[in-house]
This record gives C-alpha cells, sequence and structure tokens, in this order.
C-alpha cells in the first residue's frame, strides 16, 4: 500500500512553497553512507528520506521538511498566505505566544519576527524538563528534534504541561514506513548533523516507524493529526491539547 502512496502522491509537484510563496526547487543529496547503513534503510527509505531533508525551495532554502511543518502551522492557524506574510502582516500572529524548541528548520527567521515568539534551544533549555509556566503557549514547534531526546515521552508530557488549552505542538521526525519504531540503546552511536563530526545533541536515540503516534497519545495527547505538502515523504504531526 505505501508503494501505491508513493507513486500516487509523487506525480504531484509542490508548486508553491508554503513559507515564501516561490516555486522553484533545488535538489541536494543529504544523506550519507554510514548513516544509510546505520539506520539498515532500504534504496526506496533512503530516496524518500533524502526528498525529505535534500528538496530546498530555491528562494528560502526551506528543505521539504521545513515546507512542511509551514504548511501545518499555518492550515493550524487557518492562514491562507506563506508564513512570511503570516508572521509580517497578521494580527492573529501578533497575539499568539509561540515556543520553537532548538531552530525548527528554515522556518527560524521567520518565527522571530513574532513579537511572543520563544526559542528554546539545547543544551540551554532541556526539552525534557522545559522551564515555563503551565498552560503558557499557543503553539509549540519543533522539526527532527524528538529523535535526539533520550525520554521523548517526558519531553512530549513537558510540550503538554505548557501548552495552553486548545493549543497544538506540531512537529516533524524521520520517519520510516515500513518498520516500527525502535530505540537506539545498545547499537553503535549514530549522529545526524554533518558527517564525521559527533556532538552530543546530534546522537539518535530513537529512529522512528509507523507507530509514532504512541508517544503523544502516552503524552496525554488526544488529537493527533497528520498534514502533508506532496505525500507520505512529506509529514508533520499536530498533536492537540
Amino acid at each position: 500500500m505505501l508503494d501505491r502512496l508513493m507513486q500516487r502522491y509523487g506525480k504531484r509537484s509542490v508548486h508553491r512553497c508554503p513559507v515564501c510563496g516561490s516555486g522553484t526547487l533545488d535538489h541536494r543529496t543529504i544523506l550519507w553512507k554510514d548513516l544509510i547503513e546505520a539506520w539498515e534503510l532500504t534504496p526506496e527509505e533512503a530516496n524518500y528520506m533524502g526528498r525529505q531533508q535534500g528538496e530546498l525551495c530555491r528562494n528560502c532554502q526551506c528543505n521539504l521538511r521545513s515546507r512542511t511543518l509551514a504548511g501545518a502551522f499555518l492550515d493550524y492557524v487557518g492562514y491562507c498566505g506563506t508564513l512570511q506574510e503570516f508572521c509580517g502582516k497578521s494580527r492573529q500572529a501578533r497575539a499568539m505566544h509561540v515556543l520553537e524548541i532548538n531552530e525548527a528548520g528554515g522556518l527560524s527567521p521567520w518565527l522571530k519576527r513574532l513579537p511572543n515568539h520563544t526559542l528554546a534551544e539545547f543544551p540551554d533549555v532541556d526539552m525534557q524538563a522545559l522551564p515555563y509556566a503551565d498552560n503558557r503557549w499557543d503553539i509549540i514547534l519543533h522539526s527532527d528534534v524528538l529523535e535526539h531526546i533520550s525520554d521523548p515521552i517526558l519531553a512530549l508530557q513537558q510540550c503538554y504541561r505548557t501548552l495552553k488549552a486548545g493549543g497544538a505542538m506540531i512537529y516533524t521526525i524521520p520517519l520510516i514506513y515500513g518498520r516500527l519504531s525502535r530505540s537506539r540503546r545498545g547499537l553503535p552511536p549514530s549522529y545526524h548533523g554533518t558527517p564525521g563530526i559527533e556532538k552530543s545533541g546530534w546522537i539518535v536515540h530513537t529512529e522512528y516507524g509507523a507507530d509514532f503516534w504512541l508517544q503523544p497519545m502516552s503524552a496525554g495527547f488526544r488529537i493527533i493529526s497528520l498534514f502533508t505538502l506532496s505525500g507520505p515523504e512529506s509529514l508533520a504531526i499536530i498533536c492537540r491539547k
């Protein structure tokens, strides 16, 4: 079934970047041999994960992952323009309290324009112990962060605690759809980031698969929905409190 979905959605092009409105894309090779081998990716899996990370808007340089996160954010707030327009012009944006955990790909330059935006970065802020009051945020955004957290359910519980009632956490994770999630405990260390450079914040604790939704449900979220721009390789997760 996944193969049929990939073939179906692969024919639909993403004509307009939800971040800046551009319609021109570039493609770069992002995944490297050691990472593909550590994750035991098939050629098909390496292809769609490579597109998530390496299909770039030529204008704003946001990859497919970041563009999908932006699209999910705009869909959630009900805004028909681009993220650039929303952050610069919308009255709704000026009233919204947004927490960005680590830089959400290429979205940070626009999100930082929001008057009630906060960027929480590792190691100054630990996602497993957020230093914010209960019911603080309207939206929490993070992008390919959760796989680097040693206790991801605790981190998601912290997001749930600090969200306002009716608020949403919107995020992406690298997903391998043909298998279940697995911990890398006991496996050789695997790092994201730059090949050959090993940083504590880049180590991977969890490889996410088709059961990824169990973690936000275990953290307390009861409404979990998915957003896509172009098919299964382009996915953002929206969890409502």
